[in-house]
């Protein structure tokens, strides 16, 4: 059972260091996508909860309206350590609430999800002056997405949240993130949906502290051929995997004519 409190904070804003943004907006704190790769996990350290990450949910209330003239042209994600349509944002609406005072800025708006709850404030992403939504797929093996993805939206109904999303004339990204060495097939991720898809943005796989001990665990148990691939990564910290594939999508993309960011080879997207 998902442990569920309140926070209040002093402003939605928080200034970001991360080299592509200005500015993030986390509408809860923790996440019950249960991702067993999350990167966020670290988080749990900052919190006052005891239960583990993806295990409590608390939902970042404040009455302080959002400056829109401070991301006036600035780049703002929604976003970076929760899915901001997580199941519960059904209930709590407190990223519908962020997008209904962002809607109207002149700031340039990035939304990360994993769910097609997204598709519920379609409404306010049309009256959204420049925005696009991003959603992340890792892989097409929807057994694989469930042990890996427990309580997240299907890779189907990301493909369709997609279809819809470009359908209403919204800009779509496909972040195909994290590449998991040996079984992330980016080329299949691409050709499931660049019909639906304006941009793709790739990233590697980043673990550390405790979620690294699980993630090697998963392989080790299910995967035990790549064993020796993600401990040469991971343990021996040799990063030619990801050097060699990085050159790999780049020429992909060039010549199938595709647009996007490799994040792999060093630029900092939202890890």
């Amino acid at each position: 059972m998902l442990a569920e409190g309140t926070t209040k904070i002093k402003d939605y804003l928080t200034k970001t260091k991360l080299e592509t943004l200005d500015f993030v907006i986390n509408p809860y704190s923790g996440c019950p996508h249960r991702c067993l790769y999350c990167y966020a996990a670290y988080m749990v350290s900052f919190s006052k909860h005891a239960e583990r990450w993806g295990e409590f949910l608390d939902i970042r209330y404040t009455k302080k309206k959002i400056n829109l003239y401070k991301i006036k042209n600035k780049k703002v994600m929604i976003s970076t350590v929760t899915d901001p349509y997580n199941p519960y944002e059904e209930k709590y609406k407190i990223t519908r609430n962020v997008m209904e005072q962002v809607s109207n800025s002149e700031a340039f708006i990035t939304v990360m999800t994993k769910s097609k709850l997204v598709l519920r404030d379609i409404d306010l992403f049309k009256k959204t002056k420049n925005i696009e939504i991003v959603i992340s797929i890792c892989t097409t093996d929807e057994t694989l997405k469930e042990k890996l993805e427990p309580c997240s939206s299907s890779l189907s109904e990301r493909i369709e949240t997609l279809r819809v999303l470009k359908d209403n004339g919204i800009k779509t990204v496909v972040f195909i993130s994290p590449i998991l060495p040996g079984l992330t097939d980016y080329k299949k991720i691409i050709e499931m949906t660049k019909e639906y898809t304006d941009e793709y943005r790739f990233d590697k796989l980043n673990l550390r502290s405790s979620f690294k001990t699980n993630m090697l665990n998963f392989i080790s148990y299910e995967y035990p051929s790549l064993v020796s691939l993600y401990y040469d990564i991971y343990k021996n910290k040799n990063n030619r995997y990801f050097e060699e594939i990085s050159l790999e999508i780049e020429d992909y993309c060039r010549k199938n004519g595709i647009i996007y960011r490799n994040f792999i080879a060093g630029e900092k997207f939202a890890s």
